[in-house]
């Protein structure tokens, strides 16, 4: 009998029964390669204060740590938190070699997808598996989801390990739309189809590009995340972007990732929505996931009129689909 191998990914994806009109990817191409970091300690810089977009001085929590409050799933505007990560934020230590110090941490960054596994590998919660939910710029950390009860057994700097797999990945019949960022089955998990030659892809929310702030005109989506800000009380209302949710998928209109972020009419971003809100001129993270020439249809389900309590606690990166569809050609 003739040995067929096949790669953690296609094993995957095999056993699972896709709808048929779920698009074709690359699948069959895609590498499986681990990743490590550490649980990141929470970072102050320089002065305790935060100076607001109002002027205002704050001290508040920010990135980094095991934030036990927060997860997807809970809401991500009005918290006495700036950029606050939920769940657990991790990062290479390792200075490796070479002219790039921290090589290491920049290939943590760029190879982890959302939708990937997480497997802690040393420290009282060993074994304990999560899931990537996002990627944020600047403090350069990896966010991973894990039930709080595992969680409370984590300690800052033990290490976790994730299964990277998603780099690389192409829609078949749609080559002008890039994926990044996530993980094979994150697509079909979130709902994404194919109707009449179109994809679709259920989001949260409709964001105007002209709200999008830090992370704007960075030469590559692959890593990082880039803000939508919530100053003008007009459009916040008008879009509902007071009731994002950390893992929310969204629409950025008027937005080109493919090659760096920047504004395109015509074009779409999806993403993910990675951190809490901001009192500093900047916004709120989202972590890219595809870009394309796309047409955004207006609002198909009932997310706006659902109470705010009901999606509290959904634990998954696909908390909330179907409020809009976005078509892409």
């Amino acid at each position: 009998m003739k040995h067929v191998s096949r790669s953690p990914i296609a094993r995957r994806a095999a056993r699972k029964a896709a709808p048929a009109n779920t698009p074709r990817l690359n699948v069959k191409e895609i590498a499986t390669i681990s990743v490590l970091g550490r649980v990141a300690p929470p970072l102050t810089k320089g002065s305790s204060y935060r100076i607001g977009q109002d002027g205002g001085l704050r001290v508040l929590p920010g990135s980094g740590g095991i934030t036990l409050s927060h997860r997807v799933g809970d809401r991500c505007v009005g918290l006495a938190a700036d950029h606050l990560e939920p769940a657990v934020s991790i990062r290479s230590t390792d200075k490796g070699g070479g002219a790039v110090k921290d090589a290491a941490n920049r290939a943590l960054n760029v190879l982890a997808c959302v939708g990937n596994v997480a497997r802690v590998v040393s420290g009282p919660a060993m074994g304990a598996t999560g899931v990537v939910t996002g990627k944020h710029g600047g403090v350069a950390n990896v966010l991973v989801d894990f039930p709080v009860e595992q969680m409370r057994r984590m300690r800052i700097g033990d290490m976790i390990q994730i299964s990277a797999a998603g780099q690389g990945l192409r829609l078949l019949d749609f080559p002008d739309i890039a994926i990044m960022n996530a993980a094979p089955d994150l697509l079909m998990r979130a709902g994404v189809r194919v109707h009449d030659r179109r994809l679709s892809v259920p989001v949260t929310h409709l964001v105007p590009s002209a709200l999008m702030g830090s992370g704007l005109g960075k030469s590559s989506a692959a890593r990082g995340d880039y803000d939508i800000q919530l100053f003008d009380t007009e459009v916040v209302r008008r879009f509902r972007l007071d009731t994002l949710r950390f893992g929310d998928l969204v629409a950025v209109v008027d937005a080109d990732g493919r090659y760096g972020r920047s504004f395109s009419q015509g074009h779409t971003t999806v993403g993910i929505v990675i951190h809490s809100d901001s009192t500093v001129a900047g916004g709120r993270g989202v972590r890219d996931g595809a870009a394309g020439q796309c047409h955004p249809g207006p609002p198909t389900g009932s997310n706006a009129s659902r109470p705010p309590a009901q999606a509290a606690h959904e634990r998954s990166v696909l908390a909330r689909r179907g409020s809009v569809s976005k078509q892409c050609r």
